[in-house]
């Protein structure tokens, strides 16, 4: 799908709108990540500028960072990291639509602005108008954008926190559940940036092999 068709999609509210993206969600290691993006002017310019926008799952890191400084130079923006503290507070889906939820909130400047959530639900407690728009990131310019705003980010922030640990690999692996993450937790055990609740049934599964074992 063509950038021009992305752009023509949010056009077609006939209302401003904003997207919205997580980036993060499945990771056993990290915060999750949700950008908000609003483009206030589209012109052919921007169109041509990011005529490689999509779904940033689609996309190589390689272009996915290609398009980050045009997205954030031409848009009204918003970043927000959930850490694995509160992540383990209030669980991983709640911590995704918390972040949306400020992300969100600090772009809004038009009471009008009708927001677009990736998905299946709507972002909760919120004080704005909303639509869930189900793959939206392959629908909409501004959840695409926001989709490589939080993609591009949060990889960023995990090859940093790999500068820190680097045993597991992160810069490689993003915190997912990869057989060498596996191994060097079972290695090194877990470290402050690990989500514990992510791999309970791990460990169970560890400890089921060595009951049989022994």
């Amino acid at each position: 799908m063509s950038s021009e068709t992305l752009f023509e999609f949010d056009k077609s509210f006939g209302i401003p709108v904003a997207g919205t993206d997580e980036a993060g969600r499945g990771p056993a290691a990290g915060g999750v990540f949700a950008a908000a993006v609003k483009f206030e002017k589209v012109t052919s310019g921007l169109i041509k500028d990011l005529e490689i926008l999509n779904d940033s799952k689609k996309l190589t890191s390689k272009k996915r960072e290609s398009i980050y400084d045009a997205i954030r130079n031409n848009s009204l923006n918003k970043i927000v990291c959930i850490e694995v503290d509160e992540i383990e507070k209030i669980n991983i889906l709640n911590s995704s639509l918390k972040a949306m939820n400020l992300a969100c909130s600090s772009i809004i400047n038009k009471p009008d602005t009708l927001i677009l959530v990736d998905g299946n639900r709507l972002i909760k407690n919120f004080n704005y108008r909303q639509q869930f728009v189900i793959k939206g990131d392959s629908k909409s310019a501004s959840i695409a954008a926001a989709s490589i705003l939080a993609k591009v980010s949060r990889d960023r922030y995990m090859k940093r926190l790999h500068e820190e640990f680097p045993a597991y690999n992160w810069a490689k692996n993003a915190g997912y559940l990869t057989k060498e993450h596996l191994d060097a937790i079972d290695k090194y055990g877990l470290c402050k940036y690990h989500r514990p609740s992510f791999l309970r049934k791990h460990f169970q599964k560890q400890l089921d092999i060595q009951s049989v074992k022994y």
